[in-house]
């Protein structure tokens, strides 16, 4: 389980199914088998080395999200899972992808704060609420506006910085998680 604070942002290294990724504050902790949240993706690490670590990328996992599009280079958003002394900051995130949606919009609002628009699935609305939370790219957010697919979040001066959300580009793929709890108590509504 991860919080959406991301911790570090970490280079690719080598991309493809085995993802090598350049870190330091990560990999403190990390051993092989241990869990760790790439662009909100939990990965197994396979690899761990005093630079950075090495994990598989299954099939699923590039279907579901934007691993696959990056190059050596890209930057990407790291988390260590919590512990049970680890204060929740952000909200439960599960580092399992449900799709990819699209920047639509992201644009300067002043005093260093951003307004960033996505399109999201339409098989996914059904878990948006104005005020709750959703995962882009393993930041926790907070929807602050929704109009038919698009959701708009406000991106605060130390997301922006320290996060990849300045990267952003019109059309680029972002990973979502939409809540949990949500899809939880659809599940139980269905059975009556």
């Amino acid at each position: 389980m991860f919080t959406g604070i991301v911790e570090e942002l970490g280079t690719v290294v080598t991309p493809g199914t085995r993802l090598d990724v350049g870190c330091t504050l990560v990999i403190s902790d990390l051993s092989i088998g241990g869990s760790i949240a790439v662009n909100g993706v939990c990965l197994t690490a396979v690899a761990v080395s005093g630079d950075g670590f090495a994990a598989d990328l299954a099939p699923e996992t590039l279907s579901r999200s934007n691993l696959g599009d990056l190059a050596a280079g890209s930057r990407v958003n790291l988390e260590r899972p919590v512990t049970p002394a680890t204060r929740l900051s952000g909200h439960i995130v599960q580092g399992h992808v449900d799709a990819t949606g699209d920047v639509v919009a992201l644009d300067e609002l002043g005093d260093g704060n951003w307004w960033l628009k996505v399109r999201v699935p339409k098989s996914l609305g059904r878990y948006l609420v104005e005020k709750g939370s959703i995962t882009l790219d393993g930041i926790s957010l907070t929807i602050a506006a929704m109009d038919g697919d698009v959701i708009g979040v406000t991106v605060i001066p130390h997301t922006f910085a320290n996060t990849t959300i300045g990267q952003a580009r019109v059309g680029s793929r972002i990973n979502i998680e939409v809540d949990v709890l949500a899809k939880h108590v659809e599940k139980l509504l269905a059975r009556g």
